[in-house]
């Protein structure tokens, strides 16, 4: 879990790389790779203040996004050829998550997107258990789709209503809404982590 500590190293970075389309563009997809809502809200600040452009600001934010999507997926498949893990693609406890998942898969996958913390383990077990590629990247196409532009637009409509506000006042609440959302992901991510220790916990007493 990143700290709160990258939102303003985040927020320079990309606010820095201004001046080269190419840098910058490269510069917003490297952060959503580290935390992409915070990411999407800082883009569209800076968009209102008129130092990003719309359209490579959405551009680079969908293509990072989507990047970052397909990865998880890809690394959840590549886990499961782990000689360790590969175990629990078929196993017995974790059939019923399988089964929860593949028959409603797309509502899953598009869900996830909504709530903080749960992207990596959905899209990384939607890999892990062989779930369709093609599927999942037309579903998370639509899922990015509507939750970036919504926070980027809400930045970008924030941005351009607080245009005469001091920076700190504005950041500061700018601030809080990340905080909460780091919040809600680390207690989401907690509560996976520990219904997964708990499934290995079981599946090693059931070894023979």
């Amino acid at each position: 879990m990143v700290s709160m500590s990258s939102f303003p190293l985040l927020t320079h970075f990309i606010g820095g790389s201004v001046g080269s389309y190419v840098s910058l563009s490269i510069a917003i997809i490297l952060g959503t790779f580290v935390l992409e809502d915070p990411t999407a809200v800082i883009v569209g600040l800076l968009a209102a203040d008129g130092t990003i452009g719309i359209p490579i600001a959405l551009f680079s934010l969908y293509v990072g996004i989507i990047a970052g999507d397909i990865g998880l997926y890809f690394l959840g498949r590549l886990a499961s050829t782990h000689p360790w893990l590969e175990r629990y693609v078929d196993h017995e406890l974790a059939l019923p998550f399988r089964a929860w998942l593949e028959s409603r898969f797309v509502l899953t996958i598009f869900s996830a997107r909504f709530i903080p913390g749960s992207r990596l383990p959905t899209y990384a077990a939607s890999g892990f258990f062989g779930s369709p590629l093609s599927t999942f990247i037309v579903t998370a196409i639509l899922a990015t789709s509507v939750w970036t532009t919504f926070l980027f637009w809400a930045a970008y409509w924030f941005g351009s209503a607080t245009s005469g506000w001091l920076d700190f006042e504005r950041w500061g609440i700018v601030a809080a809404f990340l905080a909460a959302l780091f919040l809600i992901a680390r207690h989401n991510l907690l509560s996976w982590r520990a219904k997964k220790n708990g499934l290995d916990t079981e599946a090693g007493t059931r070894e023979p």
